[in-house]
């Protein structure tokens, strides 16, 4: 199937199983920002295609630059035309459909504006009337509380005559737990929870939606997802890349409240959660804020032996020979600053008490990998005793979510011959070979729901403060000068430290070049 029959075969099938969300306009401050070009026109574009947007929709962006509507058309499509599929990641076609554009760039305003003055939103009030909007904060988390003041003041959020009014916020947000609990609180007296959309990209990605899917579905997989039958987690989200431009950004977040309270705690929620009895949003949040909410709190001491805080030196990148995290631009000589986690959890309740949950996120790692890895508990080896069968080895359930996305069963297998010798086999299913796969940012999914209404896939108050419970531990101890920092070369998979986390339990992470085996060119492991 040809590349232009494949896109339009998906838009069609989706257009199919979803109506298209009702007229509204999309209010983006921070217009102008990388967010905005690199990943939310995409998805707006993959929408149009899809036919998912109603004619009556509009996008109006908002940012400090004096510009026109053409202008502002103008760099939205440079930048889109310059997605390719070697340059743009997750997000890339061979060429654009200028069918799809056309319809979303006549669709593209622009206002001068400053966000923390009057006119911008008196503007606002006259350009919107009564119709439906969307308030995306594709801004600084410094800007998060008082735009939604402002839009308060202003009436903005006012619902009236059936109309909606929602804002979707971006992370950060919060860098601590009190900090997230003075936010939430400054902005749901402004707000109700119904129209506040917190944003999690992650949670947009097909695969990790799948997971629920993969366990609450499948009658083979659900009855074993217990302590019962579980060794233990291991959860992973590798970058090749390093901190590129984004050092002032880096040096007051690190890799600590970058990932792990919201992408890497949202995962952790979708593997241990209990099943909610239905697909209601409140339902599927509740389970996802009480299971965070059940991780065992980190005590001083556990931070030092069950966290390992990394930061990479100069090395050898997929990219080539790369400078260190602190010969980066706009960051300190001395830095302190993790640019890789790994840390060991326990969720003190009925289904998981004893399984140990190890979680690592890093810069500048030797393979771009996001995967689950559930280890069960070993099969007794007594009727193999009188074999050449010295150990065996665990069976393991592998949800590789980026990139070739799929899910592998390893399992043991004899191997032919006249002795009984096992051996690691393994069943793979890669969503290419059955669904045919469109390029997205992950945006789609979450812009679409923010448009129709359903919260589902967004975080709840409590989802956020019980991620920020999570690691307040940690944070804390940093702050009182714990958590060593352990250097670790870049294109390497972690400082040493992060293995003999695991080592010191009999365990041992599942290595990232693993993930290349996914792809259909890659010779099996």
């Amino acid at each position: 199937m040809s590349e232009t029959a494949r896109t339009s075969s998906n838009s069609e099938a989706l257009a199919k199983t979803a109506k298209p969300a009702p007229a509204c306009t999309m209010v983006i401050f921070g217009a102008n920002g990388d967010l905005t070009k690199r990943l939310l026109m995409p998805a707006l574009y993959n929408l149009s295609g899809s036919k998912l947007l109603d004619d009556r929709f509009e996008i109006i962006g908002v940012d400090r630059d004096a510009s026109t509507d053409e202008d502002f058309r103008d760099r939205q499509q440079t930048m889109m035309e310059s997605f390719t599929p070697a340059a743009a990641g997750e997000f890339a076609e061979k060429a654009l459909n200028m069918e799809w554009w056309g319809w979303l760039k006549d669709r593209l305003h622009y206002m001068k504006g400053d966000f923390t003055t009057n006119d911008i939103f008196t503007a606002l009030t006259e350009r919107l009337k009564d119709r439906n909007a969307v308030f995306y904060l594709a801004v600084a988390d410094r800007f998060f509380s008082g735009i939604v003041d402002m839009l308060h003041k202003s009436n903005l959020t006012d619902e009236r005559d059936g109309s909606f009014r929602r804002v979707v916020i971006e992370k950060p947000f919060g860098h601590s737990l009190q900090s997230a609990k003075e936010l939430n609180a400054e902005i749901l007296s402004k707000l109700d929870e119904g129209q506040v959309y917190r944003i999690d990209h992650f949670l947009g990605k097909e695969t990790v939606q799948n997971i629920m899917t993969l366990r609450f579905s499948n009658g083979l997989f659900e009855p074993l997802w217990n302590r019962d039958h579980i060794d233990s987690i291991q959860i992973t989200a590798a970058e090749t890349v390093g901190v590129e431009k984004r050092g002032k950004f880096y040096e007051v977040t690190g890799a600590l409240r970058d990932m792990v309270p919201n992408h890497m705690f949202q995962l952790l929620a979708m593997t241990t959660m209990e099943p909610p009895n239905s697909f209601d949003a409140d339902a599927v949040r509740t389970e996802k804020a009480k299971v965070i909410d059940a991780i065992r709190p980190l005590t001083p001491a556990d931070v030092e032996t069950n966290v390992v805080r990394g930061q990479y030196v100069a090395g050898t990148a997929a990219s080539g020979n790369v400078i260190g995290y602190t010969e980066e631009p706009d960051v300190a000589a001395d830095s302190t600053v993790e640019t890789f986690m790994a840390l060991k959890l326990t969720i003190d309740n009925w289904r998981w008490a004893g399984v140990p949950f190890y979680l690592r996120t890093g810069k500048h790692m030797s393979s771009r990998s996001t995967e689950i890895v559930i280890t069960f508990k070993q099969a007794p080896t007594v009727m193999f005793r009188d074999t050449g069968v010295s150990r065996m080895p665990p069976n393991t359930i592998v949800l590789q979510l980026q990139p070739n996305e799929g899910i592998a069963t390893h399992f043991n297998a004899k191997r032919p011959g006249q002795v009984v010798e096992l051996n690691d086999v393994r069943m793979v299913f890669r969503y290419e070979d059955f669904f045919e796969l469109k390029p997205s940012t992950g945006y789609e999914t979450l812009i679409y729901d923010v448009l129709i209404g359903d919260p589902t896939l967004f975080n709840r108050a409590d989802n956020i403060e019980a991620g920020w419970k999570g690691v307040q531990p940690i944070l804390d101890a940093v702050a009182n000068g714990g958590g060593t920092i352990h250097t670790y070369p870049a294109g390497t998979d972690g400082p040493a430290a992060a293995d003999a986390l695991l080592s010191l339990d009999g365990r041992q992470w599942r290595p990232l070049k693993s993930s290349s085996s996914w792809s259909r060119t890659s010779a099996a492991p």
